[in-house]
């Protein structure tokens, strides 16, 4: 793919839970990658679900990353023509792409509950993120039978899933390759008028002019959808790499609200910030031992290619390492 330029990243966290390590993983290694290119590095809050996001933990987000010594060039507090920066104020902006991908008869209203999908559904799942694939009931509904279902629930919109290939190659992952139609058509707004985060990471991504998308390995599987969103809307996409999990001895994910340890627990607890950079940087494969390192130290010794790609398992011994003084 042809280089934007100027370079420009982003940290896209949602304030419905604590910040953890392994979200500070992310954070770390996308600002080490844009700062080693001498690139922009934006801050956007993700609170478009308004029901689960919460403003004081918006401002935890924003006091941890001021602790870890992470700044950023735009974003809350550091307005620019790009915002604003938070998605929840952005509705507008999401209605337009979708009134353009209506006029692309792109999109048709679904008028399905989460039961009826599972009750219809008998194939296997598709995208892992997305769960039970969709199994098309609304896609081909005669004008009758839209008129009589419109008459008794609001709809959804969804995504027209063409029979098509996505290729593409991912930074840490490698070499990836999906047939769309797995996935099932997806949903770009909900029936109560949410935006779904498929949309709007695109809108965003693309209206920011953003180069490179470096997030968890939990979103690789989004990945296909969002290009053909790309595609549909004519933007160019970014650059994607996605960083490795952390996972348990027992390979299970340290989740924000289970086994994580969050950055909040870990600043009261009198851990130095210097210690769970030199910490990441360690799991990560930037350092060969654990050591006290701020952001700014580990800047030239950035590279994508040392990035595990399969998930990091974290032991109670690795673990401890991060109260060691």
């Amino acid at each position: 793919m042809e280089q934007h330029t100027p370079i420009r990243g982003r940290f896209a966290p949602t304030p419905s839970g604590k910040m953890h390590i392994g979200n500070a993983l992310t954070a770390l290694l996308g600002w080490l990658q844009i700062r080693s290119m001498n690139g922009q590095y934006i801050l956007r809050i993700e609170d478009i679900d308004t029901q689960r996001s919460r403003e004081e933990l918006t401002v935890e987000i924003l006091r941890d990353l001021e602790w870890l010594g992470l700044d950023w060039d735009e974003g809350p507090g550091r307005d620019s023509d790009y915002g604003p920066y938070h998605q929840a104020a952005r509705q507008a902006l999401y209605e337009r792409e979708i009134t353009k991908l209506q006029h692309n008869h792109q999109l048709y209203p679904c008028y399905c509950s989460r039961a009826d999908i599972t009750a219809a559904s008998r194939a296997p799942h598709g995208i892992a993120s997305e769960g039970l694939r969709y199994p098309g009931t609304c896609r081909y509904l005669s004008e009758e039978e839209a008129t009589i279902r419109k008459l008794r629930k609001k709809p959804s919109l969804r995504m027209k899933v063409p029979q098509q290939r996505i290729s593409f190659i991912d930074g840490i992952a490698g070499a990836q390759s999906y047939l769309l139609s797995d996935g099932g058509d997806f949903v770009v707004r909900r029936a109560d008028d949410m935006i779904s985060y498929q949309l709007a990471v695109v809108v965003d991504d693309a209206l920011m002019d953003i180069t490179h998308v470096l997030r968890g390995a939990d979103l690789l599987d989004s990945t296909p959808r969002q290009l053909l969103l790309y595609q549909a809307l004519g933007y160019e996409p970014p650059q994607f790499a996605h960083t490795p999990l952390m996972v348990d001895a027992e390979g299970r994910r340290l989740a924000k609200r289970t086994r994580g340890l969050s950055l909040s627990f870990l600043r009261g607890q009198g851990v130095k910030p210097e210690r769970v950079i030199g910490w990441l940087a360690w799991t990560a494969g930037l350092l060969e031992k654990p050591e006290l390192v701020t952001p700014a130290d580990l800047i030239s010794l950035f590279d994508l290619s040392k990035i595990p790609s399969s998930p990091i398992k974290i032991s109670d011994e690795t673990r401890q390492q991060l109260f060691e003084t």
